[in-house]
């Protein structure tokens, strides 16, 4: 019974947590000027592209599964079966 009840609890904790510790507004961008080409004024989002981090991403999962598959086949090969 007592197991339950700190479950219970945990639970509540948990959401409640969620409704009162909430994070500030990001400020606006560029202080609340319109992108420009001026120097120090980027655009919203920044300048950095997306495509490098997912080829990363994407290769390394690769890997990953790619692991697994070749631990899973040499595991059934070595089972007595």
């Amino acid at each position: 019974m007592k197991t339950a009840l700190k479950i219970i609890l945990f639970a509540v904790f948990l959401i409640v947590s969620t409704a009162i510790l909430t994070a500030q507004t990001p400020p606006h961008p560029n202080n609340g000027a319109a992108p420009t080409a001026i120097a120090g004024n980027k655009p919203v989002g920044g300048g950095a592209t997306l495509a490098d981090g997912s080829f990363i991403l994407l290769a390394l999962a690769l890997a990953y599964a790619g692991r697994k598959m070749y631990e899973a086949h040499k595991k059934k090969a070595e089972s007595p079966v």
